[in-house]
């Protein structure tokens, strides 16, 4: 029942000090005790699906801000929502290389400023072409040239779109390395490292005997403009290079060593291995039906193959190496093809942590969201552009970057 204004409901209960408590008959806001339990607000926040409102809610108090940017709650929101794909890069060009810039439809209308202020840098940042070679965490590295990629006015260079007050980076031109005698080059890569808001810049150059059975590892780090000798390893077993990316994870490198086998190169002791890959997996040197992928933890690598219409993704780390899942293409596939056609199913490339894959049919580019078991189609070559070469995805940040802290007590009263 009701109980009528002034009345007191509990009229003889006692205080600590043996007085009559006096109790509020006005309930306390049920909002504000909501949301002044601590354990109650983070299981709030982790419903919200997009980094960019994770950084506007923290903006709210300093106790939501430090349990926004909590390590361990960034890990949960993390598994919950990972980055989202906003557009993706894609070579068109088969002769005369130019990287178009894709967006991924539909999307969310809170990404719709961020992905025309990253468009409008990428379009300004050169009136020349544009070839995007790749794109780590929200930086994008590519080369811009006139007639052709190495022509005298090209160069390197990497943007943050989504920070533009980090400005462009020029990469130097490689450093001239050598070679020794009977030996020839058979590997140069330039790999991106992220390093908290910044990135690092290694150049990894591999030179082999004539016979494949012995190489020398060189590899440089950009420090201020120069390149510098970072390390040098000899190692003894087989390279034979094979259609497979190379991967920087932690501190090590994974390639193809042979058909069956990936060498890893610990950067850290300078020194080299092998594993073998799963029986009945082999890598083509004409194909890309085995691709590598980062594992989000860096405690290892995933090995993805597509064989016809199934794919295999298995996770491998120092202890063992697991087949985690199977996926059947089949029934996703017909739905894309074309009446008069029977086209193959070809891996372009894979997402961080095998979370997604793009994949090549015909003239069309198509998506696979892996853990929703969905298919879509991104991209369809024309009459005039038929050629689908590299496709970088461009991602959101992660982790996001929260507002610093100031000393403003009255701001955080809640």
């Amino acid at each position: 029942a009701e109980v009528p204004r002034g009345v007191d409901p509990a009229p003889n209960l006692p205080c600590m000090d043996g007085k009559r408590l006096w109790q509020s008959v006005t309930p306390a806001d049920p909002v504000s005790k909501v949301l002044s339990d601590d354990n109650l607000l983070i299981e709030i926040l982790l419903l919200i699906g997009y980094p960019t409102t994770l950084v506007c809610a923290a903006l709210v108090c300093k106790r939501w801000l430090c349990h926004a940017s909590d390590p361990a709650f960034l890990c949960r929101f993390r598994k919950l929502h990972p980055p989202r794909l906003l557009r993706f890069y894609v070579d068109t060009g088969r002769f005369c290389s130019s990287s178009r810039f894709v967006p991924m439809l539909p999307r969310p209308p809170e990404f719709d400023a961020i992905i025309r202020s990253a468009s409008s840098i990428l379009d300004a940042c050169s009136n020349t072409h544009k070839f995007v070679l790749d794109s780590c965490n929200g930086n994008v590295f590519m080369n811009t040239f006139n007639s052709y990629i190495g022509d005298p006015g090209s160069k390197n260079i990497v943007l943050s779109p989504l920070c533009p007050e980090r400005g462009m980076v020029v990469i130097p031109p490689y450093p001239r390395h050598k070679l020794q005698d009977g030996y020839l080059c058979t590997f140069s890569e330039l790999f991106l490292k992220e390093r908290g808001n910044d990135l690092s810049y290694f150049y990894v150059l591999m030179e082999s005997s004539k016979e494949r059975t012995k190489s020398m590892v060189h590899m440089y780090m950009l420090q201020d403009g120069v390149w510098c000798v970072h390390a040098s390893a000899t190692t003894q077993l087989p390279f034979l290079p094979q259609e497979l990316n190379p991967l920087l994870v932690g501190n090590k490198i994974y390639m193809a060593s042979t058909q069956s086998e990936i060498l890893v190169l610990d950067l850290t002791a300078l020194s080299s291995s092998t594993f073998q890959l799963p029986q009945g997996l082999g890598i083509s040197d004409s194909d890309r039906r085995t691709m590598l992928s980062r594992a989000d933890d860096d405690s290892g690598v995933y090995l993805i193959h597509l064989d016809e219409l199934q794919l295999r993704i298995w996770l491998h780390t120092w202890e063992n190496c697991l087949l985690v899942d199977t996926i059947c293409l089949r029934e996703m596939c017909a739905k894309w093809r074309m009446p008069d056609h029977t086209h193959q199913v070809w891996m372009k490339h894979v997402g961080r942590n095998a979370e997604f894959v793009f994949l090549k049919m015909g003239p069309c580019l198509l998506y696979l969201d892996i853990k929703c078991r969905m298919l879509y189609k991104v991209y369809e070559g024309t009459s005039e552009i038929q050629w689908l070469g590299f496709i970088h995805p461009y991602m959101m940040i992660w982790p996001p970057t929260f507002p610093a802290l100031k000393d403003d007590p009255a701001r955080f009263v809640f």
